[in-house]
């Protein structure tokens, strides 16, 4: 298992994408929790296999319809490997 934290920037508040982050995490079968920074940003931390988080890094790049992902960060991070789901957190 790996864990990965990330930062998205662009047009990522008000477009529906915490909900697509946790749609595209179910599909990829990805773990973690993703939540709006106050700087407009989007964080999240994601863990799963490699494959799989290499599969939902793609979408979160893509991100939903109205918005535009103009950067994706992410690095390694220690797993946890006692998610059970994604979910969303509160704003930071």
């Amino acid at each position: 298992m790996k864990r990965i934290h990330g930062i998205v920037s662009g047009r990522v508040q008000g477009v529906g994408f915490r909900y697509f982050t946790m749609h595209e995490a179910v599909n990829a079968d990805v773990k973690g929790w993703v939540r709006n920074r106050s700087d407009g940003t989007v964080e999240f931390e994601a863990e799963g296999t490699e494959s799989n988080l290499k599969a939902f890094t793609e979408e979160i790049k893509k991100g939903p319809k109205r918005s535009q992902v103009e950067n994706v960060v992410t690095y390694d991070i220690e797993p946890k490997k006692n998610e059970t789901k994604f979910r969303k957190r509160k704003t930071k």
